[in-house]
């Protein structure tokens, strides 16, 4: 994951389609509320967009409501974010670097924190909309984002998610799809923690906050 931000102008005009894609985000917030952990292996694949793969990926996830995360591919390279649910680490362990961050500012790069939070607030600045067995979200209008699209698909009876579809501002597209699937499992809270190596290089994103 990359974390980078553009400016998005996705707006929606008229009033009929508003109510609707209203009545989708809390469709999809209610399916997420019955969340409450989910933990798999994941492979990735990521396509320009004409289509052309440009890289293979595979690695693991966990979430736990609320608002945390671990996340870590093992190939082709070796990254790692993880987030207790007040601060998200970022470890490249081929830069050997850390990145810093606030959990709760994350929503302003990435709809993929919708995941683990009901919080109306961070909600309010996207836009999801009902799609085959899933549901897409977008960022609404002025809203900074490092993804144009998330499209969150679902197995067809439960709330195990199935597949995660990201594109990106310059067209590239990720696929994540995911195995051996465990849904509200008991999760201890100490995979959600990360402590820093020692020697490595800390961009600390907090303090400046």
């Amino acid at each position: 994951m990359k974390f980078r931000t553009i400016a998005l102008v996705l707006g929606v005009t008229i009033g009929a389609m508003s109510q609707a894609m209203a009545s989708d985000a809390e469709a999809l917030k209610l399916k997420l509320k019955a969340l409450n952990t989910f933990q798999a292996d994941f492979t990735q694949q990521v396509k320009d967009e004409e289509g052309a793969l440009l890289q293979d990926g595979v690695g693991n996830i966990a979430l736990k409501y609320p608002s945390k995360i671990r996340w870590q591919q093992t190939e082709p390279d070796e990254t790692l974010l993880v987030s207790d649910g007040k601060k998200t680490f970022y470890f490249d362990s081929f830069a050997e670097q850390v990145t810093v961050m606030k959990t709760a500012g994350l929503i302003d790069t990435t709809p993929f924190v919708l995941l683990t939070t009901q919080d109306k607030a961070q909600w309010e600045k996207y836009q999801v909309v009902k799609i085959e067995d899933g549901y897409r979200v977008s960022p609404k209008q002025n809203v900074e984002s490092q993804v144009e699209l998330l499209d969150i698909i679902f197995k067809q009876k439960g709330v195990e998610i199935n597949a995660l579809k990201i594109k990106d501002a310059s067209g590239q597209t990720s696929t994540f799809k995911f195995l051996n699937a465990k849904t509200n499992i008991q999760l201890d809270d100490a995979s959600f923690t990360f402590k820093i190596p020692h020697g490595v290089v800390i961009d600390d994103q907090t303090e400046s906050d």
